[in-house]
């Protein structure tokens, strides 16, 4: 056959598939691939490994889970928002994502370059010392800083570093900033005095607060965490502070909108599973899902809180 009739004869098949899509009725047909701008075993790496299953069983069709670690989360939200906006390219995201934005020169629009899904986990931090460190609350930390200026907190980036940074603008205290790659490594600083503070994620410090290694002054979410209920948030002494790490499903701008809204609906009934619910819980984490539009929201909140507390301390983004 004529290379001309065939591609005549293809045209109405691609035309109704495309229309399909549009409907959210050809979706998906093929793998669904969640993008994870992170190293494996993160709450955003376990988050897309515990959603695949259920995902893949919804939708008859693999779900496999693609680490893209690198440069912050930057290299693989970069690889999302350059995916054919169809929905088979999914990004599992952490708060890292709006924070990023005061960090860097990216090559990419936070807000304008991609879809939003929903909300995927909440995790606060905790404010924990070493048992030598003398302030035991926050009003204690807090009276501390002032008559001792510079008390130093090990920070990883991200919110990790800018929680610290709003407490002591919220507080009128000058703490120092001590960075550090990662939690392990600051782990054994903080135990023997050698900084003071740290703005640790529940997950990773919790460990260490049940060894009696750490102490925790405090932790930083709106209500108190599960795994540490005897331990009072800072809002309870400093009203309206809060700091946590989140998760989130994006996908490339421009999804039709009856793909976006098959997408929230079978992602929120996947992290609703009583089982994922549970796998989460034992991570320090809550599952917290929304809509599209309240997570584009929130998104864009976080991007002008942790925006102008870097700006306030002379972050400028590279």
């Amino acid at each position: 056959m004529p290379i001309a009739r065939r591609a005549a004869l293809a045209a109405p098949a691609l035309l109704l598939a495309r229309r399909a899509l549009a409907q959210g009725g050809g979706f998906p047909n093929r793998p669904v691939r969640i993008v994870v701008p992170y190293t494996p075993g993160g709450v955003s790496d376990i988050t897309a490994r515990i959603m695949a299953e259920p995902l893949a069983a919804l939708w008859g069709q693999p779900v496999p889970v693609e680490n893209r670690p690198g440069a912050d989360g930057v290299i693989g939200t970069e690889a999302v928002a350059r995916s054919a906006p169809d929905g088979h390219t999914l990004g599992l995201v952490s708060v890292g994502h709006p924070v990023n934005a005061a960090y860097y020169k990216l090559p990419y629009d936070t807000l304008r370059d991609f879809s939003f899904v929903t909300q995927t986990t909440s995790t606060p931090l905790v404010v924990c010392a070493g048992k030598g460190f003398a302030p035991n609350t926050i009003a204690e930390l807090i009276a501390h800083a002032k008559k001792n200026p510079g008390v130093t907190f090990a920070g990883t980036g991200g919110v990790v570093r800018l929680a610290p940074v709003l407490f002591g603008q919220q507080t009128g205290t000058e703490l120092s900033y001590v960075p550090y790659r990662g939690s392990t490594q600051a782990h054994p600083d903080l135990m023997a005095g050698r900084v003071d503070i740290m703005f640790d994620t529940v997950p990773a410090a919790l460990p260490h607060i049940t060894s009696g290694a750490f102490k925790a002054l405090a932790t930083t979410g709106a209500k108190r965490a599960p795994q540490l209920p005897e331990v009072p948030t800072v809002g309870e002494t400093l009203r309206g502070f809060e700091a946590s790490t989140w998760g989130m499903v994006i996908a490339p701008a421009g999804l039709p909108a009856p793909v976006l809204a098959k997408l929230n609906a079978d992602c929120v009934a996947a992290l609703k599973r009583p089982e994922v619910v549970e796998k989460h819980r034992t991570l320090g984490a809550e599952v917290v899902t929304s809509t599209p539009e309240e997570i584009r929201a929130f998104t864009e909140a976080e991007m002008r809180k942790w925006g102008e507390a870097a700006r306030k301390a002379g972050i400028e983004p590279q």
